[in-house]
């Protein structure tokens, strides 16, 4: 029997450039790289989530300035003004009392509302489509009787209602009505729409 000298056992160390680490130097770079990915991303979150109530305060002020405008629009346009006696049977400014020009004259110019009326008048309020011209509400959106509406005290609106030909409706027929509704962030929404003299006997 042949006996042979035992074989050296393969060594288990690695050659020492495999072994290598992380310089520290490499590391301050990750570290610097990873900040600065992660402070990006924060921004990003951070403007997204301020721009994101933007679209609810725009959606606020043109909600403000429809019912503004359909409360304009659904007023009388009338030759004379509707607490004039003549008002339900004129057939032009002529025929209210004061005639042409006069203080019962819904088109005389400026437009604006007649001695003592104002919006939210329990007995003499605006009564007519051009009553409406220059309204302003400057620190808070008011209903009809004048109360401030919660949430709105951020807002104003103002209104301009100015007398504009419509296709064939002559502009003494026809009045152009302006809403403008101004929001947190200045967010501004102007509207614009027509009411024609298609009912000038209608009274409220």
């Amino acid at each position: 029997m042949c006996l042979t000298e035992p074989q050296a056992l393969p060594t288990r160390n690695k050659p020492a450039r495999l072994q290598r680490g992380v310089s520290l130097i490499e590391l301050v770079v990750f570290i610097v790289i990873v900040s600065t990915a992660v402070v990006g991303i924060l921004k990003a979150l951070d403007n997204a989530n301020r721009s994101s109530t933007d679209p609810m305060v725009r959606k606020q002020a043109l909600a403000i300035a429809e019912a503004l405008m359909e409360e304009v629009q659904l007023q009388p346009f009338t030759y004379c003004d509707p607490d004039d006696l003549p008002a339900g049977t004129a057939s032009s400014a002529a025929d209210c009392t004061g005639g042409v020009g006069g203080p019962n004259d819904e088109s005389k110019l400026a437009l604006g509302p007649e001695a003592g009326e104002t919006r939210a008048s329990a007995t003499t309020p605006f009564d007519n489509v051009s009553d409406y011209n220059g309204l302003s509400m400057v620190s808070g959106i008011t209903d009809l009787s004048g109360a401030a509406l919660t949430g709105l005290d951020a807002y104003s609106a103002s209104v301009t209602v100015a007398n504009q030909a419509l296709g064939a409706v002559p502009a003494s027929d026809s009045l152009l009505i302006t809403v403008s509704v101004t929001g947190p962030a200045n967010t501004t929404v102007v509207l614009h729409g027509y009411r024609t003299r298609y009912a000038p006997n209608a009274l409220p």
